[in-house]
């Protein structure tokens, strides 16, 4: 019985961290590039990114780091949230790293099973800064400390934040006061205007019939 346990257990812990990382393109084909080599360059990249000094910053790079030159955007499945794809990577990869997806105008990263901090996410500073340079500016943002947890990366979409409904506002007696002398000013002014308009038709019919006698 132990046994069976035990190869249940085996057999399950594959599969709950396989189902946590989505089929997506750019994934498996990272995955399949990082078997050689740690960059991958999406074919839509391939006449930006600078291959070669971008590997020789990977590899002096202090830890592991695997880079994906991918598109990203909120019309993928990661909705906007690239450290989200950086996570999936990881966690598909399944070696400890700092795992980063860049686009050409925008560097994000995530720690995997690491001890460092990958430094949050860098912005391009022009159209004429290459790729490598990009690269370059973010590593050296990156922390190798102890006191930072070696845990997996997140592959869930984080909590929306709540949004705080307004108060709803407070209704007082002199709004009350305000509201009724409002209307009731309103409404002797619309009835002085019809008392007028009737008055004004009876004068004008009576007019009429004084003519005819």
């Amino acid at each position: 019985m132990m046994l069976l346990l035990a190869t249940v257990a085996v057999l399950w812990i594959p599969t709950a961290a396989t189902a946590a990382v989505p089929d997506d393109p750019r994934i498996s084909a990272a995955i399949e590039a990082w078997a050689t080599t740690p960059l991958y360059i999406d074919p839509d990249y391939a006449s930006v990114a600078d291959v070669g000094p971008m590997l020789a910053e990977i590899r002096t790079a202090p830890a592991p780091v695997y880079v994906a030159v991918v598109p990203s955007g909120t019309w993928f499945q990661e909705k906007g949230d690239p450290e989200l794809l950086a996570g999936w990577l990881a966690n598909a990869n399944s070696k400890p790293g700092v795992y980063v997806v860049m686009d050409g105008d925008e560097t994000h990263a995530v720690a995997h099973e690491i001890h460092a901090y990958a430094g949050g996410s860098t912005w391009s500073s022009g159209r004429d800064e290459s790729m490598s340079s990009q690269l370059s500016d973010f590593l050296d943002g990156l922390k190798l400390n102890d006191r930072y947890d070696a845990e997996p990366a997140r592959t869930t979409p984080l909590t929306p934040r709540p949004v705080a409904e307004p108060e709803p506002e407070r209704f007082t007696t002199s709004d009350a006061i305000r509201n009724g002398l409002g209307g009731g000013a309103l409404g002797m002014a619309g009835g002085a205007l019809l008392a007028g308009v009737v008055l004004g038709v009876a004068a004008l019919v009576a007019s009429r019939r004084g003519g005819r006698s």
